[in-house]
């Protein structure tokens, strides 16, 4: 049963702007945790933005600055405005939610991903 369910992603060029949603109504354990991670090809997972019950949002070095993570509480759902974009965030992103985090990685559920695409 699918739990999480991104969308919003898509192909830009340099500089661009993208918002990614992701659907978390159907989620059921524990969400102490919720955020996004991505995983280019050929690369290992990279944790890019979360947000925990008892800390604030909190960023990769890579993408401070340029990205915003945000959670939509009427709607249960959870986004990451991307602006400014650049080719090397390229990858596919996804939503995770769950009781830890580790390496800025929620450890839990996650959805099937959405692409992202920045050309140069």
């Amino acid at each position: 049963q699918v739990q999480l369910v991104e969308s919003g992603g898509g192909s830009v060029q340099a500089g661009g702007s993208l918002r990614l949603s992701c659907s978390i109504a159907r989620y059921t354990g524990n969400r102490y945790c919720m955020g996004w991670f991505r995983q280019a090809p050929g690369k290992e997972r990279e944790g890019v933005a979360t947000m925990t019950a008892r800390d604030g949002p909190e960023y990769a070095d890579s993408v401070k600055g340029r990205f915003t993570i945000s959670r939509d509480i009427p709607k249960d759902t959870l986004s990451l405005q991307m602006n400014s974009l650049k080719p090397e965030d390229t990858a596919m992103y996804y939503c995770a939610v769950g009781s830890n985090r580790i390496n800025g990685i929620c450890l839990g559920a996650s959805g099937q991903g959405t692409q992202v695409t920045v050309s140069s």
